[in-house]
């Protein structure tokens, strides 16, 4: 009896490697790690200080106190108290919404427009290829019933 040899783990480790979304997800991971760091300049360099207009520049700085008195150290360890830090929330918060819009009105939005033309343009190429099916089926019904009434007459002419 032959056994069938199970690929090697290599080999499976190349198959995979070489899918096609593997490749992609790298560079998905790659432009998104290079975004984030946009959009991070983006929050710090204009968002906060717009919200900080009204208060602190550094969105950090916004805490409340459940248990006082509250004191941070400048490395953020709590010296005393219960500090709820939600300042820091509302950053990556801001930085969230702002990055999930850019990626949907830059990225998603404009890819799905074009996607939707294109499969427009695919329906209407097949629509028209089935008029043009059609077309050359009642042409042939038609050559089918001139040969046969042309078999007709010559029978009846012998």
């Amino acid at each position: 009896m032959s056994q069938k040899k199970e690929p090697g783990i290599l080999q499976g480790f190349k198959a995979f490697l070489m899918r096609g979304n593997v490749v992609d997800l790298a560079v998905a991971v790659v432009i998104g790690a290079a975004f984030t760091n946009i959009v991070n300049s983006v929050v710090k360099g204009i968002i906060n200080p717009l919200v900080g207009a009204i208060g602190t520049k550094n969105l950090d700085g916004y805490s409340s106190c459940l248990k006082d008195p509250c004191k941070v150290a400048a490395d953020g360890t709590v010296v005393s108290g219960v500090p709820i830090l939600w300042g820091t929330v509302l950053s990556a918060t801001l930085t969230f919404v702002i990055t999930a819009a850019v990626v949907y009105f830059l990225m998603v939005l404009p890819m799905s427009k074009y996607l939707a033309k294109q499969e427009a343009r695919r329906k209407a190429k097949e629509g028209t290829h089935e008029i043009i099916e059609v077309t050359e089926l009642e042409v042939l019904k038609e050559i089918r019933d001139a040969l046969i009434a042309q078999r007709g007459s010559g029978h009846s002419e012998r």
